[in-house]
This record gives structure tokens, C-alpha cells and sequence, in this order.
């Protein structure tokens, strides 16, 4: 029955309270007389009748007025007993009031003994409706702990409270005063109970709201959770909610920067701005994961004019729609340029850089992934190295004053063609360095980048989400690892610091083991991991094997000896120069062979310049093998003249 009413139109639950609260006031005048007179009160008195009318119409009204039939039940508040209480002392008034005019029977004392009646009836009715209400409301809600009792977990069980999913059961936190504390109604736990709150509650999810906690900390955090198997997720922190960036109610997934546990630092202002201030910048590949958050970083710094050279249309019209909306939010007036183009058309930059007045350029076009490029040989080698090389002749042809390469740790002793084919620019770009003054050049070399385009982590967080399995390549593999806003922003301030021919290595931290990445995160998202030891796990963990060019560790210097520089974050490696007409030479060289789409002698060009490349496997291109296949199957066919 209760559910019926419950589900009924608003008009119906009015009428029901409204019917209940005339029961209740009638109930209470009675009740009272009854005590007082010490007896089972019935009178045919029309003064007392009448005045007892009048005190119960005047309620209802005022009950109406205060608001009390308008209020949801679920979300009765403090303010809706005070209006209890105030109808009800009126109403008393209102009774002595009437019996005294109407010079009624009711005996002075029968107010007061009405009053106490009536607000346990008609306030205790409402309270009792509201508890079965609240009942039948949270059962539907899924139980959750939040880690951490500061503010921000104060804010956050109040929403979730409110909200329609989630209901918070109790607080667990690393502070030993706040533990055995009752905050908002929950009691703070310390984290050695949490399993035992998973396990009586059926708890399937704690929320971190750690606020502005360092990231230290907060991988502490992640490192304890990790032995519980329970989805953990996150709120945003306290500086996006005061900025409006974002808001407390919206829960999300762990940040990829908790999985590395490094601090943020804040970078050198002074070095960001010296080639960006009042600048006309430009950013090659601006639409790709490194090229978009120059872009946004860069704005920060107000340029003179920003740039966007990007070939693919849709990544051109994405960043440039976020730039004009952030610049628009931030009240910020910069003019962006989007423009099209390949870094494989030499004019085609050149007239864009003298065009707009080009001071600095970012050159972040380039094919990243290495089994693509491994399947692609002539292609990668093309934009990577001729790309890069014609940039550069460009540049220096616009009087650009720096030119800021963005690298790779794989062009340090490569195994596969899109690290030979980096460190090859790398080497352009110390040979024009020393062929010419006018242009600035230089190298930041840093590693993978969480979050990007082909990297590990949204393809696990995918396969985990549908159910695995996770695939890894080896067991053993490992890889540095930084984030897109901390990489870039290394990467504008190590442009700052060149004299010219550098190549700056960024501190990568500690390298990360994806097979114990995988594990951490499927852990983080509530599961456990399927294996011999345990059948009845959630995610399988494959292994398929190492790809084409791939290799188990990766390296950020050739030579054991970096150099220190001013900022902490940048190291300079100490590596060789090739002088410009013996990189020219090797240049002509790798063209041709591009040119008749030879990959085998484009491999073995790229082995015979220093760059240390050592191939791991066979040529892999998948044209090249399908035109070798067609004219082993075929008698006297002459193969395929692939020109470019």
C-alpha cells in the first residue's frame, strides 16, 4: 500500500496528507479534552465544536501557506519541522484564541496539552513517512565508501547523498585523528577496515576524494587499494571545482597521472615564455596527443599569433574549435591560423612560415607507431626524416629563429625504422645547427606519453571495460612513462635552453613494467586478474609476443654522460655530430631509394648512418612482402617497378 501512495500523482499525495492532518488535529483536540477533563470527552456544545473547527481550517491553511503540502517527503528538511512547529503553536493560539471569543468550554490548560499532541502526530507522522521513503529510495542506490574525510569528501557525501546512484556508508582515512570521528552522519574508518566494510556492506566502489593530495600520496593510496580488488575512481580536484572547470558530483575513472605517483612541477615561467611571448608560433602535427597540448599550453604564454600546420582535417578542426572556446572562456585574444598541409611540402611551408612571420616552430608531426611504421617503411621514413628535414630548410629559408624537434626515447639505439628514422632528424638537425647560425635547433627526447594515441593505457581501461582479456606484449617489457601537460611543458622550456644542435633527454622517472601496469589497473577497476593460481578471476592477462621492431626495454641516452642543465626535469645527452655534407650525401641516398620504393636498401641505409639502428626482424613492409609474394607465385613476371 505504502508503495502505491508513494507512486501516486503529487495531487493524490496532497489530498492524502491533507485528509491525514485533519484525522491527526481532530484526533489531538479530542485527546486533550480527554486528558483534561480526565475522561472520554463528547460534548454537543456548538461554542466547542465551533472553535474546534475553526482551530483545525486555520491549521490546514497555515499548514498550506508554511508550505507543508509542497515539500517532497525524500528531501524534508530541518526547515519543514520548523514549519511544523510553527503551524502547530499558531494552532494552539488560534484554539485559545477562539475558545475565549466564543467563550467556549476549553479549559487553559487544554493549548498546551494540544500542542504536544498535535507535533508528535503531525511532525512524527511526517518523520516516520519520511524514514519508510528513505528505505524503500536507498535500498535502489549502490553502497560506496569514500577515501578521504577532508572537505572535499564532506562535499561529496552531501551530492552523492542527494543523487540518484550512490550512497555513501562511511569514510576511510589515513589521518589517526579523524578515524572513530561521525562526519555528515558516517563514521571515518582507518584503511586497515575497509575490507571488512566491503565485505558487510557488499561495497563495490570507493571514490577518492584526496583533494589537492600530491600524487605521492595519492599512488600510496592507489598501492593499498590495489590488495582489495575494488573499482576505485575519483572526484576532480579542488583547484578545477573552484576554477568551474568542473564539479564535485562528476565522478570519473583513476587520472593516468596517479598511476605514475610522480609530483607535478611547476615549470619555469621565465624559460616558457622566451620563445613564446609575443611570438608568432607555429606547431607542426598540432591535432596529434603531443601537438594538441603545446597548443594549449603555448595560449597560456601569449603568443603573438599561433599556428596549427596539421594534414589531417578532422584533427585540424578539433583543436582549433578547443583553442577558439578556451580562448573565448579565458577572455584571451590571440588569433589561431589553421592551416593544412604536409611537412613533405617543402614550399608549402616555407610560404606559410614567411606568410604568417614564423618565430619559433614545434615540429610534432610524425608517424609514433611502430609496428605502423614497421608495415610502412617508405612512408614513416618519408615523414619522419624528409618531413622533418624539409621543416627545417623551410624554417631556415623564413628566418624562423627556433626550431624545437620533438623526439623519441626510440631513436636511441633503434631496432625498428620509426626510432632510426627520429634519430636520423635528429642528426639533420645537428648537421644544419652547424651549417648555419640564423636558426636555432634543437632536440627534447622523452618517452612514452600516457593517454596518446597508440598508448597502453586506454587500450587496457578498453579491454578491461569489456571484459578482457588484457594483451600484452611480453611479461618482462618495460617503458618510461610521463604525461601529455608534463611532457609538453618540459618540452617548451627545454626549446628555451638550446644554443644550438642540442638534444635534450627529459627525466622519465622510473621505468614501469606494463604487465604490473595492466595488473594495477585491473585491480583499479574492480576485478581480479585470471590465472592458473586463481580460475575464478575476472580478466586474463595474454601474452602475444614482442611486434615488429619492438624491443623490451627502452632507453632515453646514448651515451652514458648527460650534462646538467639550469632546470632539473632537462638533462643535454652528449652524442656526435655528422657534418652537414655527409649527412646530404646519405640524405640523396635514402631518397632514391625511397623513390623505387626499395626497403631493404632504405633499412640498410638507415644501418649505414650512425644511428645504431639494429633491426630486429626481417623487412615487414606490407607492400614490399605483397609484391615479392605475387612474383615468386608467377613465372617470368619481372617484379613490379614501385616509384614514387
Amino acid at each position: 500500500m505504502i508503495s502505491t501512495v508513494l507512486d501516486s500523482s503529487r495531487i493524490v499525495r496532497q489530498l492524502i496528507a491533507v485528509c491525514w492532518d485533519i484525522v491527526f488535529l481532530f484526533f489531538s483536540l479530542w485527546a486533550a479534552l480527554s486528558l483534561r477533563w480526565e475522561r472520554l470527552y463528547f460534548t454537543d456544545d456548538m461554542k466547542v465544536l465551533l472553535s474546534l473547527g475553526i482551530t483545525v481550517a486555520c491549521s490546514l491553511i497555515l499548514f498550506a501557506k508554511l508550505g507543508l503540502y509542497r515539500a517532497v517527503i525524500r528531501f524534508m528538511s530541518n526547515h519543514a519541522l520548523v514549519a511544523v512547529l510553527s503551524g502547530i503553536t499558531i494552532s494552539s493560539l488560534v484554539l485559545g484564541a477562539s475558545g475565549f471569543i466564543l467563550q467556549a468550554q476549553i479549559p487553559r490548560s487544554v493549548p498546551f496539552i494540544y500542542w504536544c499532541l498535535s507535533l508528535v502526530l503531525v511532525g512524527g507522522a511526517r518523520l516516520i513517512v519520511r524514514s519508510l521513503v528513505l528505505h524503500r529510495y536507498l535500498r535502489s542506490k549502490e553502497k560506496i565508501v569514500i577515501y578521504g574525510a577532508g572537505s572535499a569528501g564532506l562535499q561529496l557525501s552531501s551530492v552523492l547523498y542527494q543523487g540518484q546512484e550512490y550512497l555513501p556508508i562511511a569514510f576511510v582515512d589515513d589521518n589517526p585523528a579523524r578515524q572513530g570521528m561521525i562526519l555528515n552522519g558516517l563514521r571515518v574508518h582507518s584503511p586497515s577496515s575497509l575490507q571488512k566494510l566491503i565485505n558487510r556492506y557488499g561495497v563495490k566502489r570507493v571514490l577518492l576524494a584526496l583533494g589537492n593530495t600530491p600524487r605521492s600520496n595519492r599512488y600510496r593510496v592507489l598501492k593499498r587499494l590495489e590488495e582489495v580488488s575494488i573499482k576505485v575512481q575519483t572526484i576532480p580536484s579542488m583547484t578545477d571545482i573552484v576554477r568551474g572547470v568542473a564539479k564535485i558530483s562528476e565522478i570519473r575513472d583513476i587520472d593516468l597521472e596517479d598511476l605514475l605517483g610522480r609530483d607535478a612541477v611547476d615549470g619555469d615561467v621565465g624559460l616558457l615564455e622566451q620563445c613564446i611571448s609575443d611570438k608568432v608560433v607555429m606547431v607542426t602535427g598540432a591535432g596529434g596527443s603531443i601537438g594538441s597540448e603545446l597548443c594549449r599550453q603555448i595560449v597560456e604564454h601569449r603568443p603573438k599569433m599561433l599556428v596549427l600546420f596539421e594534414h589531417s582535417e578532422y584533427a585540424l578542426y578539433s583543436v582549433h574549435q578547443e583553442l577558439e572556446q578556451l580562448l573565448e572562456k579565458r577572455h584571451i585574444d590571440i588569433p589561431v591560423k589553421a592551416v593544412f598541409g604536409s611537412v613533405q611540402k617543402r614550399h608549402r611551408m616555407e610560404v606559410v612560415m614567411q606568410s604568417f612571420g614564423v618565430n619559433t616552430v614545434y615540429h610534432a608531426a610524425a608517424y609514433k607507431h611502430v609496428p605502423m611504421v614497421e608495415h610502412n617503411v617508405v612512408e614513416g621514413v618519408r615523414n619522419n626524416l624528409f618531413g622533418t628535414w624539409y621543416t627545417a630548410e623551410a624554417a631556415i629559408n623564413a628566418q624562423v629563429e627556433t626550431f624545437v624537434l620533438v623526439s623519441t626515447d626510440k631513436a636511441v639505439r633503434p631496432t625498428n625504422v620509426m626510432g632510426a628514422s627520429k634519430r636520423l632528424a635528429e642528426l639533420v638537425l645537428q648537421a644544419l645547427s652547424q651549417r648555419q647560425q640564423a636558426t636555432r635547433f634543437c632536440m627534447v627526447r622523452f618517452g612514452n606519453v600516457l593517454g596518446s594515441s597508440g598508448s597502453v593505457v586506454p587500450l587496457f581501461r578498453e579491454q578491461i571495460s569489456s571484459g578482457g582479456p588484457v594483451t600484452v606484449t611480453h611479461q618482462d617489457i618495460t617503458r618510461y612513462f610521463m604525461t601529455i601537460p608534463e611532457a609538453a611543458q618540459l618540452v617548451l622550456q627545454a626549446g628555451a635552453l638550446g644554443k644550438g644542435g642540442e638534444v635534450f633527454v627529459l627525466d622519465m622517472g622510473e621505468p614501469v613494467k606494463i604487465d604490473q601496469l595492466a595488473r594495477k589497473m585491473i585491480h583499479l577497476m574492480g576485478f581480479e586478474v585470471k590465472s592458473e593460481a586463481n580460475p575464478l578471476g575476472d580478466i586474463e592477462i595474454i601474452y602475444t609476443g614482442l611486434r615488429p621492431g619492438e624491443k623490451l626495454y627502452e632507453e632515453v641516452l646514448i651515451g652514458n654522460d648527460p650534462q646538467g642543465t639550469v632546470y632539473p626535469r632537462i638533462m643535454m645527452a652528449r652524442e656526435k655530430y655528422l657534418p652537414w655534407h655527409q649527412v646530404e650525401e646519405l640524405l640523396k641516398e635514402i631518397d632514391a631509394a625511397c623513390h623505387n620504393f626499395d626497403c631493404e636498401l632504405v633499412r640498410m641505409l638507415l644501418k649505414k648512418a650512425e644511428t645504431d639502428y639494429h633491426p630486429l626482424d626481417e623487412t615487414k613492409d606490407l607492400v614490399w612482402l605483397e609484391n615479392l609474394q605475387n612474383v615468386e607465385s608467377a613465372e617470368n613476371v619481372q617484379p613490379i617497378a614501385l616509384k614514387r
